[in-house]
């Protein structure tokens, strides 16, 4: 009887705590849950291991052999760092690495094949199963993780003894899917786990999910829903499970790896960009690794930056030689951006055994990122002018939904979504918008917003194409406006809950913004009028140029100030004023910049009409910077008692799954440029040249744009 009373006065009190916090199942799964709990990501230990700068050729036509000669050729062309595949066979090249002490990463640490799934390993027959909704063909269990755990252990263990290894990679292009492809498997063949993760997620009302299912079982449902009867959720849980049970999966092998060798971090490379398929969650991601090479499209380089824990944990890309300048243009612009270093794919670097001569060419800068430049900023943190921009992986899910419906029955063939994609081209939108304003931000995240809330040091919140949002997000949103952000959403923003279930009151932000929407909306009130999103990309599927995407097989409306209205009938450009703070609701959105973008200088000015709420002046700039100028981009990082301070140049790039990050109309000419600074700065020196350069409020530079102009001084 005692215990009775005693588990119903435990019962009473536990409804009463969350009565007073007011906190929802969702927002509890967040705070408790293993989905969210990261890895060993401790600063020192990783910066221990990889300090600095390094260059890893991936050795695929590495013709010149492991000789004293080739060793020393490595060391005079820049090429401080190495790689090593499945262990150390055989001995000779881990002698070598360790002669000529070539920090490195070793990749397939996992084996291959298991984590990453080429079309060899899909039998092309069956090939449809990827789009079925059926089980992954190597499904993650407990029999794949006793394997995978004994690669591990026998790969590390032939290495570990290495002075200078640096880290390692579980495989290469690893998902739970094909690459990002539109996969709609299962990813476990334990029966319990979808059902268990369903309860954790929305508590004791959790629902039963006896059916896995497909696109094609919502996509015909999206020609007669409203807002109010959308309910996407039992597709976008699928997807959410498999991302949380994959990362997961990941986490432990991550920390399984640890335990052989506690001294070296491990993670994976070829990541891609963030994408409803694959375990691309990005906050989900960075809490399971330590070490990561992700692949330079979607936003993925400044997302991964910006969930990086103290800018600690090694970051580092792909890259493919295409010509000196613009070879010289990605080192400096991955260094100012915070990778960490480059793993090179080497093919067609040798006539025969002949280096071709542009490696020497190129070695001055790679040793000028080695020794210098890259120490320089080791430790550093970087720095934002108090701009945040949000990270929900929900509304990612719901976009790819929203979008793919414009491909009827061959959905199942899209790919390239970071080039395609409404949440990926409004997020990059939003990105160069504030950056040719000389204005640098942060990603922030759904999980540390529940978690902590909206951090202080923040004063503009910018919800791009946020459809999806739970109570929880809402809450730490509006009190951050309350106590005097500002909030600024492009377009419908929470009309959808985290799930994908269209809200039946309107947006759950609508208090917000002062503002209804309407739950009996349809796709023919929103953008164009015949899709729920701003362009057929279907039709413009191998689109040339951001202009013929927004305007073939396209009809909407066009605000005079050049940007696509998403609500028809709805005002643009409302403000409200909200306790300490405002919110506003463009109701328009900035893909347009894209185009802009491409146009030139002119053109670009149209961003002026989401810029002007941003109340944030640069307290750097370059002075009379016009059409010439335009594209620069300028970076700092503080360190110590100093600021680190970059002016770059940012183009397009070209990159695939496969990797990549080429320019794109790159600018390489000499300009003269004058840093002018809000105040009088001290202690400042050309950090290229070492030059001292005194006190002052603007500096002359002779910038080479496919270079860096990089100074410090000392912070008041």
């Amino acid at each position: 009887m005692r215990s009775i009373i005693s588990l119903l006065l435990t019962l009473v009190l536990v409804g009463f705590a969350y009565g007073a916090t007011n906190e929802d199942a969702y927002e509890r799964y967040v705070k408790t849950s293993k989905d969210f709990i990261p890895v060993k990501q401790d600063a020192q230990w990783l910066y221990a291991a990889y300090p600095s700068w390094i260059y890893m050729p991936w050795t695929y036509q590495w013709n010149i052999g492991y000789t004293d000669q080739s060793g020393q050729w490595s060391r005079d062309n820049g090429y401080n760092g190495a790689f090593l595949d499945h262990g150390d066979t055989g001995g000779r090249k881990l002698d070598w690495i360790n002669k000529f002490q070539l920090r490195f990463y070793m990749d397939h640490t996992a084996g291959k094949g298991d984590l990453h799934l080429w079309d060899g390993s899909i039998p092309k027959q069956t090939l449809d199963v990827v789009h079925g909704n059926g089980m992954r063909v190597r499904p993650v269990n407990a029999a794949m993780v006793q394997k995978l755990k004994g690669l591990i252990r026998d790969h590390i263990t032939s290495v570990k003894d290495s002075p200078v290894r640096a880290a390692y990679a579980l495989d290469d292009e690893i998902s739970w899917g094909h690459f990002i492809h539109p996969t709609m498997w299962k990813i476990t063949d334990d029966p319990s786990a979808y059902g268990n993760w369903l309860k954790e997620i929305y508590g004791p009302d959790a629902p039963a999910r006896d059916n896995w299912i497909t696109y094609d079982t919502l996509r015909p449902n999206l020609r007669t829903w409203s807002i109010g009867t959308f309910d996407a959720s039992p597709l976008m849980d699928q997807w959410t499970f498999n991302d949380s049970y994959w990362n997961n999966f990941l986490g432990d092998l991550v920390e399984y790896a640890n335990s052989v060798d506690p001294r070296t971090p491990c993670g994976y490379v070829g990541g891609q960009a963030p994408n409803a398929f694959g375990g691309y969650d990005y906050a989900k991601l960075m809490r399971k690794v330590q070490f990561l090479e992700a692949y330079n499209m979607g936003s993925s380089q400044a997302i991964e930056r910006s969930f990086n824990p103290n800018n600690a944990m090694p970051l580092v890309t792909t890259y493919f030689h295409r010509d000196v300048n613009d070879g010289i243009w990605q080192n400096w612009y991955f260094l100012a951006h915070g990778n960490r270093g480059f793993i090179g794919w080497v093919e067609g670097w040798f006539d025969g055994t002949t280096p071709k001569p542009w490696h020497a060419q190129m070695a001055p800068t790679y040793h000028e990122a080695n020794d210098k430049i890259g120490p320089l900023i080791s430790g550093a943190t970087w720095g934002h002018d108090g701009v945040a921009i949000y990270y929900n992986h929900a509304s990612i899910q719901l976009s790819w939904i929203l979008d793919a419906e414009a491909h009827g029955q061959t959905w199942v063939n899209r790919n390239g979504d970071e080039k395609l994609g409404g949440s990926h081209l409004v997020r990059k939108a939003w990105e160069n918008m504030l950056r040719d304003s000389g204005i640098q931000y942060s990603f922030i995240n759904y999980v540390d917003v529940i978690q902590k809330g909206v951090p202080s040091e923040y004063k503009v919140l910018i919800l791009p194409a946020t459809l999806c949002l739970s109570d929880a997000e809402a809450r730490q949103i509006r009190t951050f406006a309350e106590q005097g952000g500002t909030v600024i959403a492009d377009y419908l923003p929470g009309l959808w809950d985290q799930h994908g279930k269209g809200r039946p009151s309107g947006g759950v932000l609508d208090d917000l913004f002062g503002v209804k929407h309407s739950p009996a909306w349809t796709s023919a009130d929103l953008f164009g009028g015949k899709l729920w999103c701003e362009t057929d990309q279907d039709a413009n599927f191998s689109y040339k140029s951001f202009e013929q995407l927004l305007t073939n097989a396209n009809t909407c409306i066009r605000d005079t100030s050049g940007f696509n209205k998403a609500v028809r009938s709805m005002a643009v450009d409302q403000v409200r004023s909200v306790g300490k703070g405002k919110a506003v609701l463009m109701n328009l959105s900035p893909q347009w910049y894209n185009a802009y973008r491409q146009s030139g200088f002119a053109a670009a000015a149209k961003r002026e009409v989401f810029m002007k709420h941003i109340a944030v002046k640069p307290w750097v700039h370059l002075e009379a910077a016009g059409a010439k100028e335009f594209g620069h981009e300028i970076i700092y990082w503080d360190k110590g008692d100093r600021r680190i301070v970059f002016v770059c140049f940012n183009p397009e790039t070209s990159v695939s799954s496969l990797g990549g990050g080429n320019s794109v109309g790159l600018k390489s000419e000499r300009v003269p440029v004058k840093l002018a600074f809000d105040r009088e700065i001290d202690a400042v020196r050309n950090e290229r040249t070492g030059k001292d350069l005194g006190r002052g409020r603007s500096f002359d530079f002779d910038w080479k744009m496919n270079e860096a102009v990089v100074l410090s001084f000392r912070r008041p």
